[in-house]
């Protein structure tokens, strides 16, 4: 039987690889990274046959993103890509040009392209004053002056439920995705505990689940925004909701924060903020780095001890408290 040469386009064959990284039950994050990434490469590459792409044209597209690549933002920002993000970007082309050249037979151009260096942005966790800044802007809207009648505010539609979100980030340290996948059934009210629920539907990374918990100040928070809610006694209903009554987003909790922080006059107020401060403050509290390492759902120790280093947290006095040799007198 007679077959013509194949001519495998960057646009298709994208459309393959991310089938088979479907199939190989990747995260929906990374699925979206991946996509997002490579339709940027696919707009840009020339419109040749994949097995014809060489290290040239992958030195010049990062080339671009370094330089001349304007990414769209929410915030209209003009700022050029993060180093981090062009470092994704290489792992996402690194991660299709290996499937490509597996399934396809022919030399990867990815070994000549260096991984990017990048530095890791330094962690500055909220401090208590931030915080009550955010608390107390949530009570008020912007004084309005209209000309005809004195200046007054009004309190905001949002406020409660906006007070049970900070301060619920705020105990747990959960990333984005887990805190808009709960659920009002996966929090018992009475004991503070909290069921970050496995696979895509809690939301966790890696799909790994796990129990936190809130304490006192952020139940009586979640009560009080809860009994208003016509569906509080729903398990199935989303924990956390927008204007509109639907399950909160990733998109809308962001922005949600950045305009509180833009109100109370705190920079850098996002998500994974309160990820680090809950980190931090737990370990200046003489939290163990082995709980702070279950409770956050890291697979290893290595990012629980980066907090314990800007905690300044001597990770060998936890271990010796924590040496069941050294406690049992073996």
């Amino acid at each position: 039987m007679n077959r013509r040469p194949l001519v495998l386009k960057p646009s298709i064959a994208v459309s393959g690889f991310l089938q088979m990284k479907t199939a190989e039950g990747l995260s929906p994050n990374t699925l979206v990274s991946y996509k997002h990434l490579l339709s940027v490469w696919v707009s840009h590459t020339p419109d040749i046959p994949v097995d014809r792409l060489k290290v040239q044209h992958l030195r010049e597209f990062f080339a671009w993103l370094r330089t001349d690549y304007k990414p769209r933002r929410f915030s209209r920002s003009e700022r050029p890509l993060a180093a981090k993000s062009i470092r994704n970007a290489w792992i996402a082309l690194s991660a299709f040009f290996t499937w490509a050249c597996v399934e396809f037979k022919f030399d990867d151009p990815m070994q000549g392209i260096p991984p990017p260096k990048f530095e890791d942005a330094p962690i500055e966790p909220f401090t208590k004053e931030q915080v009550e800044l955010l608390l107390k802007s949530i009570e008020f809207c912007n004084i309005a002056r209209t000309e005809r009648r004195k200046k007054f505010t009004m309190r905001r539609m949002t406020a409660r439920r906006d007070r049970a979100m900070i301060l619920f980030l705020l105990d747990t340290g959960l990333r984005a995705s887990e805190f808009c996948s709960l659920t009002i059934g996966d929090v018992d009210q009475k004991t503070g505990r909290v069921v970050v629920k496995h696979g895509t539907l809690g939301g966790a990374k890696g799909g790994k689940g796990r129990v936190v918990f809130i304490g006192k100040s952020t139940r009586s928070a979640l009560w009080r925004y809860l009994i208003e809610r016509t569906d509080n006694d729903d398990a199935n209903a989303p924990l956390f909701t927008s204007r509109m009554g639907c399950a909160m987003t990733k998109t809308a909790l962001r922005l949600m924060l950045v305009d509180l922080g833009k109100k109370a006059g705190v920079e850098k107020c996002h998500p994974h903020r309160f990820r680090h401060t809950f980190a931090i403050t737990y370990l200046r509290s003489s939290g163990d780095l082995f709980t702070l390492q279950a409770l956050l759902g890291h697979s290893s120790l290595e990012m629980v001890q980066h907090y314990a280093r800007i905690a300044e947290i001597d990770i060998a006095q936890v271990h010796r408290r924590a040496s069941p040799a050294d406690n049992w007198h073996l």
